[in-house]
């Protein structure tokens, strides 16, 4: 509706700058916003006061200027001049009772849109080295990264899922020690024990693994094990393939999948790290000091400049993002957008200036990152700290088997990412109106049941053109409608904005709406007409819940 108003605006000025009403002829960026204030309307904009200088009249003379036409639309009871020359427009119920049709028209592309209009975006997300399970920074991660792929791709973009991780360096080899010391019956508290080396039960599960000479299969790993205890490189393929698979079967179980899985060794292995290094040192972005090569990130808004390969000869860690990086631009992504943990900030505008260093056409600000902050675990008001099996940290995993997938993904996506996030399992446990995703999936399955319970008295779901919308007029009914016809730019701003958490507030406002109109109102009543439009209304709700949760890789369940 607000578009609608936005487009009848506009074409009220269009016909105002031809014949003459207004002769600026310069036509403003139209703002529609909605009042704070219910009584000020359901839309105002501010367009007169935009107008004004240009007109060189007052903007409560422009906006009179405007009047006749604007009043004359079918859409309003009333348009009126607020304040300094606001235009407050306060449409008629059957205009918002309309509303309904395109939405069971759309059914479940309602809320969908075209924006992306294609274009090519790729989402880096959780991208966990395979160094022992997923753990709860992990879980937030994959349940942001995963949610903002399903809103550009509800907004029409084109989304790459993309997993990228180290195979090599030095956490992998101490990942390969453990493993090694395990198979030769070394344990953590013997003194034997490589120094940083993983103490999990997991390791253990893998030494086994790797002795029983297993064969393991992940999405991008296929291993078979060597079974000799001092074949260091042997156990370390197998140990990464191993929590490969680990990791693929927590996702899986989390419904999170992806479409590219890269290697930071193969950046190396294919010379693309050198490349880069090369090309910066080509275009005069570099400098030899201390034995070490240094990059003048200061030049693109950094705050001093980095080393890039030191003076033992290896590369500091930001060189193969930088390659990385260049070769997502290289494929066509006219948008990036990293999802990571907050402790990734500081390479931000290291990465940036690389890539602008590159002279490439990579515009600045590309990628884009989103952020998450720590998730804090708490049973019976207790900070829960480890697993079993990790040893040191709560796994993803164990969220999931304990709470569930939906109320897993749920919390984890139902705060605004650079916040931090206390998920409190005794709540996400809770089969009661307290706990936040069982509040809106219960909304669904009671409208499932009243479907029922109205089958069982003859009424089936009912076809729009035989409902008399004008039945729809109590304060809830109205306070729906409004509701239902936000969804579409709730979605649209939440992909705009990368904010999975405005979709769980749009939810919690709407399954409230409807448990407000239920506890008010009877939906089947000796009235037919007025249990037929009830049910419609309830079939229109029923869809934006399920769109919604779908939208957040959760189920829309019929019975609870």
């Amino acid at each position: 509706m607000r578009n609608v108003v936005r487009e009848l605006v506009g074409k009220v000025l269009e016909e105002c700058m031809a014949d003459g009403t207004l002769q600026s002829g310069q036509l403003p960026a139209i703002v529609i916003e909605t009042p704070a204030h219910a009584e000020h309307g359901d839309f105002a904009t501010n367009v007169a006061m935009q107008l004004a200088k240009g007109e060189r009249k007052a903007p409560r003379a422009v906006a009179e200027a405007l009047m006749p036409r604007l009043a004359a639309a079918d859409l309003f009871v009333r348009v009126e001049i607020a304040g300094p020359g606001f235009i407050n427009f306060h449409l008629k119920d059957d205009a918002w009772r309309r509303t309904l049709l395109p939405l069971d028209a759309a059914g479940s592309d309602y809320g969908k849109s075209q924006s992306g209009a294609g274009k090519k975006a790729q989402v880096e997300f959780v991208s966990a080295n395979p160094t022992g399970p997923l753990h709860i920074g992990h879980g937030r991660g994959a349940a942001i990264g995963d949610t903002i792929c399903r809103l550009l791709a509800a907004t029409g973009w084109d989304v790459t899922r993309e997993f990228y991780y180290n195979d090599a360096g030095q956490q992998i080899s101490n990942l390969a020690l453990s493993v090694q010391a395990r198979c030769l019956g070394i344990e953590p508290d013997d003194p034997r024990w490589p120094t940083d080396g993983y103490q999990g039960d997991y390791i253990r599960d893998v030494a086994r693994s790797y002795l029983a000479r297993e064969t393991v299969d992940a999405d991008d790993q296929h291993v078979t094990a060597d079974g000799d205890p001092q074949e260091l490189d042997a156990i370390r393929r197998f140990a990464v393939a191993c929590l490969r698979r680990e990791q693929d079967q927590d996702l899986t179980a989390f419904d999170v999948h992806f479409d590219v899985y890269s290697l930071e060794s193969e950046l190396y292995s294919t010379g693309k790290v050198e490349g880069v290094v090369q090309r910066l040192i080509a275009k005069g972005h570099t400098y030899e000091q201390d034995g070490a090569l240094w990059l003048r990130t200061t030049d693109f808004g950094d705050d001093k400049d980095r080393v890039m390969r030191k003076a033992d000869g290896g590369y500091t860690y930001f060189v193969p993002d930088v390659a990385y990086h260049l070769g997502k631009w290289e494929r066509g992504f006219s948008r990036v957008i990293n999802e990571q943990g907050a402790d990734h900030h500081s390479t931000i505008t290291r990465v940036r200036a690389g890539l602008q260093a590159l002279d490439a056409g990579i515009p600045q600000g590309w990628p884009e990152y989103v952020l998450h902050q720590m998730v804090t675990v708490m049973r019976g008001g207790e900070e829960v700290k480890i697993s079993k099996r990790a040893g040191s940290y709560v796994t993803l995993r164990d969220l999931i088997d304990e709470v569930g997938r939906d109320a897993t993904r749920y919390f984890f996506v139902m705060r605004k990412p650079d916040s931090q996030l206390v998920f409190d399992i005794d709540l996400a446990k809770q089969q009661t109106l307290d706990n936040p995703v069982y509040y809106v999936q219960y909304a669904h399955a009671r409208i499932c049941s009243i479907f029922e319970n109205a089958a069982e008295k003859g009424y089936a779901l009912p076809e729009a053109e035989k409902v008399d919308l004008s039945r729809l007029s109590t304060s809830e009914e109205m306070a729906i409608l409004k509701l239902l016809d936000q969804f579409p730019e709730t979605v649209e701003g939440s992909a705009q904005n990368f904010e999975p958490h405005r979709i769980t507030y749009y939810l919690q406002e709407l399954a409230g709406q409807f448990h407000t109109f239920y506890n008010k109102n009877r939906v089947i009543t000796e009235d037919s007409e007025l249990t037929i439009a009830r049910l419609f209304l309830l079939h229109c709700i029923r869809q934006t819940l399920r769109n919604a949760l779908t939208i957040l890789g959760i189920s829309a369940p019929e019975k609870m």
